[in-house]
């Protein structure tokens, strides 16, 4: 239900954008990341209609999450990327109708499969 695309390889400092298509019910929704022996970290969440955005420190400034509910779509958009965002990125949806806009991973029940992105120096 919860799908994920784009990815792959990128250069330091160049740009990739990802995409996920969720269930037209869903409420927040959002972005985490997992790399080799860390544990699965938040990046960004966005509230229905897209009124309300949240980032984590790591990438503010950098990256820019949208909402097109027309199309039950979100999008990540990862500018000046960096080595250390190399990691399995996954959307994740909150079909809780009081979870607005979820920074943690207990707020969402939704989830997609990961997708890669690699960003090479």
């Amino acid at each position: 239900q919860v799908e994920e695309f784009g990815g792959g390889l990128v250069q330091a400092g160049g740009s990739s954008k990802l995409s996920c298509t969720a269930p037209a019910y869903v409420y927040s929704m959002g972005w985490f990341r997992q790399s080799p022996l860390k544990e699965r970290e938040f990046v960004a969440a966005i509230s229905r209609g897209g009124h309300a955005t949240t980032y984590s420190d790591s990438v503010k400034g950098r990256f820019t999450i949208s909402r097109d509910d027309d199309k039950n779509t979100i999008t990540l958009q990862m500018n000046s990327l960096k080595v250390e965002d190399t990691a399995i990125y996954f959307c994740a949806a909150s079909s809780y109708i009081e979870i607005v806009l979820g920074a943690n991973s207990y707020d969402y029940d939704l989830w997609g499969q990961g997708t890669q992105v690699t960003v090479s120096s």
